[in-house]
């Protein structure tokens, strides 16, 4: 009986202890949230108070301040100790009301006196141009303002004299011989050009293999020409697509589709603008691809010739039968 007594006192006692042991955790566990929470700082970074158009100066008035946690600030904001750092400077792009401003959004660059507010959207050293383009040369209008696009161009190359820097063959006529005859003492003249004008395209002199019979070819059309493609300037920025003069007209109050592009402005590396302003000058094919922003790779292409597709995709030259295919 009295063993019985002793174990009943020692279980509460462990009960008791237990409950004093969570007791004590819990507490422990609460005043280390309250001081964690108590440590968390907040601080003010700038916003768009207003919409801010693009090229707009950035002043006190149009700026804004939100709070977030410390831990949420990152090194593209403005905190609001670094005012100094963001008035005065220029929104590269147009900044609706509330939005986070960062640093990839404003330009340290000023705007010259009457300069256009998308020339802060430039690069130092890089230039833009502007180049005709196509709903086919545009990926179906499927290019927007900022793409990042590769440009390939396809050239049409013939035979040329390099002296009368004329395309091939040449015409020629044939040389008579003089009505009057000059003495042998005298020199002069022996041939001259045919007064009837008949002029034909030059050939050459072939010896026919049946008869061993020398021949004049003539050719029997104009020179096709060969193209070669490849793409000459990779990772061009659109600046903007269409005229900066076309604006989105209203039929009735209500707003009607904008016109259809057939201009396009790249911003580009200076040597690429004068690349393309001798390439839009000789009527040369260009074509845009879209690319990923993200993607600033450089690959090395191959330019494309029909020698090169039918090597490169093991296309054989069909053999000539003596049969075919009635279309």
């Amino acid at each position: 009986m009295r063993r019985g007594r002793i174990f009943i006192f020692l279980a509460l006692l462990l009960v008791v202890g237990l409950v004093v042991v969570v007791i004590i955790f819990n507490t422990v566990i609460n005043t280390t949230s309250q001081a964690e929470e108590s440590v968390q700082i907040d601080v003010n970074i700038f916003i768009a108070g207003q919409p801010i158009p693009q090229g707009a100066v950035i002043t006190n008035e149009n700026l804004g301040i939100i709070t977030i946690r410390q831990e949420n600030l990152t090194g593209v904001m403005f905190a609001e100790n670094q005012r100094a750092q963001l008035e005065g400077k220029i929104a590269k792009y147009p900044l609706d009301q509330g939005v986070v401003i960062t640093s990839s959004m404003v330009s340290t660059g000023t705007l010259a006196e009457g300069g256009p507010p998308w020339a802060a959207q430039i690069p130092n050293g890089m230039t833009a141009i502007a180049i005709p383009t196509s709903r086919l040369a545009s990926m179906a209008y499927g290019i927007q303002d900022g793409a990042h696009v590769d440009i390939s161009v396809c050239f049409f190359f013939i035979d040329i004299d390099p002296s009368y820097q004329t395309e091939l063959p040449n015409l020629i006529t044939p040389l008579t011989a003089p009505t009057n005859v000059l003495p042998a003492e005298q020199p002069g003249l022996t041939l001259g050009v045919g007064l009837d004008g008949s002029k034909q395209a030059q050939g050459r002199t072939e010896v026919e293999s049946a008869f061993q019979q020398g021949i004049y070819v003539i050719p029997s059309e104009s020179q096709r020409p060969r193209p070669a493609c490849q793409i000459l300037v990779q990772n061009a920025v659109v600046l903007k697509m269409g005229s900066y003069l076309d604006q989105p007209t209203t039929v009735e109050g209500e707003p009607a589709a904008p016109p259809i592009p057939d201009i396009v402005s790249l911003i580009v590396s200076p040597q690429d603008a004068i690349t393309l302003s001798y390439l839009n000058f000789t009527n040369v094919n260009i074509t845009m691809t879209l690319r990923s922003a993200s993607d600033n790779s450089r690959v090395a292409t191959e330019a494309a010739t029909l020698q090169f597709l039918l090597s490169q995709y093991n296309i054989p030259v069909p053999a000539k039968l003596p049969y075919a295919i009635k279309p």
